[in-house]
């Protein structure tokens, strides 16, 4: 073959090369945490019971809008003595009429009896609230459950909380707990290790838009009739000092865009500042009709592990650097209205 014509062919057979690697497709950009969450399945999907949600009216906005917001329930082990007086104080209608008190920016908003300082004007309770002990803001949980929470998380963001050893996801929920350390005992000259609990303590966390009771000074741990949820950077300072019962899954917009108070902690000075609550009511209790229905993303999950991944290292276009870790309050735990 002369020379020129096999250069030809080995130029024309470079091209062709460089024209099909040229249009072999660009690998596929790493999903978004919402675009995880989108594509979850209907299975990794958990149903919040009717019952189990509290359904709060506001008085309309400035422009006449409805204003609503649903509050989750804490289920078994966490703050039921509270949960429970919230039912029985929701059932009583105590709630309807009361107000939002207070909006402390950066902080938390409040609602309750405006007047529940005054003895005399003070709206009466329902009989049968129970006295909550201060040995109540720690629950206990299964050590199986919260291993293999602690699994489905990344190492960085289960092992490295400032307030507790690890904090994890335990059914919905982010929940702290201290590392416990097991030395073992001297019986009869020999050592033997301690035999290993079925449960260990834990705690609910801070997070923003997570629901709080109001309380005065130890020993008093507040009964419910006064309520707050943090509308800020996550408080983790009251972890363990005063009782968490919900969390918003719906309508935070309402609660967070509230004026900021002028008075002492963001209290409202004028009786006019403060925003009127119409009613509060359980779901299971409305029409069915008019029943919410909502989810969660099941924390357990394998969506909710790629989730919670990408929300520590956010691999999508527009981020440079991977963070290499989360705070639990910085991976919320996804819900929606049930499709």
């Amino acid at each position: 073959m002369p020379v020129m014509r096999q250069a030809f062919l080995l130029t024309l057979a470079a091209l062709c090369a460089a024209g099909s690697a040229s249009a072999q497709p660009e690998p596929a950009a790493a999903p978004s945490p919402g675009e995880i969450v989108a594509a979850a399945p209907v299975s990794d999907w958990v149903d919040i019971p009717a019952g189990d949600l509290l359904v709060m009216t506001l008085a309309p906005d400035a422009k006449g809008k409805a204003r609503r917001a649903f509050i989750q329930l804490m289920p078994q082990p966490l703050g039921q003595g509270w949960v429970e007086n919230i039912r029985l104080l929701t059932r009583a209608r105590w709630y309807d009429g009361l107000s939002i008190n207070r909006a402390q920016d950066n902080y938390v908003v409040q609602w309750g009896d405006a007047e529940g300082d005054d003895p005399k004007r003070a709206k009466p309770l329902p009989a049968g609230l129970k006295t909550v002990p201060e040995s109540e803001y720690v629950s206990s949980v299964s050590v199986a459950e919260r291993q293999a929470a602690l699994a489905a998380l990344p190492n960085r963001t289960s092992r490295s909380d400032p307030f507790s050893g690890f904090a994890f996801f335990l059914n919905g929920w982010p929940l702290a707990a201290d590392i416990i350390m097991r030395t073992p005992i001297s019986v009869g000259g020999s050592n033997r290790a301690v035999p290993p609990p079925t449960s260990e303590p834990a705690w609910p966390v801070h997070c923003y838009a997570m629901v709080g009771v109001g309380r005065g000074l130890s020993p008093d741990t507040g009964s419910g009739a006064e309520l707050y949820v943090v509308i800020g950077h996550a408080p983790r300072h009251l972890d363990r000092n005063i009782a968490l019962v919900g969390r918003v899954v719906e309508g935070m917009e309402h609660l967070s865009s509230l004026p900021r108070g002028a008075g002492a902690l963001g209290f409202y000075e004028e009786p006019e500042e403060r925003t009127p609550i119409r009613s509060v009511r359980l779901a299971s209790d409305l029409p069915a009709a008019d029943q919410p229905h909502l989810q969660y993303l099941a924390t357990g999950s394998a969506s909710f592990a790629r989730y919670a991944d990408a929300r520590a290292n956010r691999r999508d276009p527009f981020f440079l650097v991977p963070a290499g870790g989360a705070d639990i309050c910085n991976i919320p735990v996804p819900i929606r209205r049930k499709p």
